[in-house]
């Protein structure tokens, strides 16, 4: 088991307007010995916008805003931003979150040269009723019915927690999407390529694309995209969230996996248990209960510290050694079965 330490609650709410029912579900940038995080600030009615604010070090604010800095502009958003994730690549900042019209969510991103200015680029993910998206699935015996059952009906698909690649591979732009119940992965060479076309041709052939799906007890329901894949020399590090059901509802945990540098489409590790889960009244109690959720990370040195959603109302930071971390997933190696007729 790798060894998590909990520092407990880093951000909570404030008594202004725009944050004064929660903070949650943080990106987070570490840049120039400087941890930059822009997080989920909540009015009432659950409507949310992006606030910011400056730590000096992993634990410790130094700055906070009072006012939001991405705000609802377009009806396609018009209930909300919500959950950020943040990546430079090369000389640009890529702010993806989730767009809410008050009935639908779908991935979208926005683009800044300074972090302070974001220029909204829209909603980046397919736009597709789960009927017609269930039409275009190929039926495989290896998909898992999830897909199916998950995502039916005349209503839009909800895909999101759209996450980039803090690099671009092979020249091209990689990101990971959500539409339930796993994880998958898409290569462009810039964003005017995710038109119409694309993501007909890309769900008719979704298996392809898939990069995690639940596979253990702790993630059995769903699991999700959380904290942009961080580089290192035996693969890109994910922390995700995985889901599955309790007596009182789902309980969100916190997990870890490899993917392959050169093709970020292959899984090589994954721990069979949960990072780390609720345990802390803070993670227990909130307006969702039982919801431990990462979002945003910083290295330091040999230490990543994860931040994350507590019960969907503050914001918390736990840590953990990368080396241990590394070493712990590399005795969990994904083992890839071999076809009958590939087999020597």
């Amino acid at each position: 088991m790798v060894s998590v330490t909990k520092h407990g609650i880093v951000l909570e709410k404030r008594d202004l307007d725009f944050e004064i029912e929660g903070v949650l579900n943080p990106a987070v940038i570490y840049e120039n010995g400087q941890i930059h995080m822009l997080y989920r600030a909540v009015a009432k009615g659950n409507r949310s916008t992006i606030g910011y604010c400056r730590f000096s070090d992993p634990l410790t604010v130094a700055e906070r805003y009072d006012h939001p800095i991405v705000v609802a502009e377009h009806d396609y958003e018009k209930h909300g931003v919500e959950d950020p994730r943040i990546v430079k690549i090369e000389d640009t900042y890529y702010l993806s979150y989730c767009a809410y019209d008050g009935v639908n969510a779908f991935g979208a991103v926005a683009t800044s040269s300074d972090m302070i200015h974001f220029e909204k680029k829209g909603i980046i993910v397919p736009r597709v009723e789960g009927d017609t998206f269930r039409e275009w699935l190929t039926h495989s015996d290896d998909l898992n019915l999830k897909y199916f059952r998950l995502n039916m009906g005349d209503n839009y698909i909800w895909d999101k927690n759209v996450i980039f690649f803090p690099r671009k591979v092979h020249g091209k732009l990689f990101f990971l999407h959500r539409i339930k119940p796993g994880v998958q992965i898409a290569k462009i060479k810039a964003l005017d390529d995710l038109d119409e076309d694309f993501w007909k041709d890309y769900l008719t052939n979704l298996e392809d694309h898939i990069v995690l799906d639940p596979k253990y007890q702790h993630e059995l329901s769903y699991i999700g995209n959380g904290c942009p894949p961080i580089e290192t020399d035996q693969g890109w590090l994910i922390i995700y969230h995985g889901v599955h059901d309790v007596v009182t509802g789902y309980m969100y945990t916190a997990c870890a996996a490899l993917l392959d540098l050169e093709n970020p489409a292959k899984e090589i590790a994954r721990l069979p248990y949960a990072l780390f889960e609720p345990e802390k009244e803070w993670e227990l109690k909130g307006y969702i209960n039982n919801v431990v959720f990462p979002t945003g990370t910083a290295l330091i040195d040999d230490t990543l510290y994860i931040y994350y959603g507590a019960a969907d109302e503050r914001i918390a930071c736990a840590s953990v050694s990368l080396s241990e971390l590394l070493s712990e997933l590399q005795n969990n190696k994904t083992i890839t079965i071999q076809p009958e007729e590939n087999k020597q």
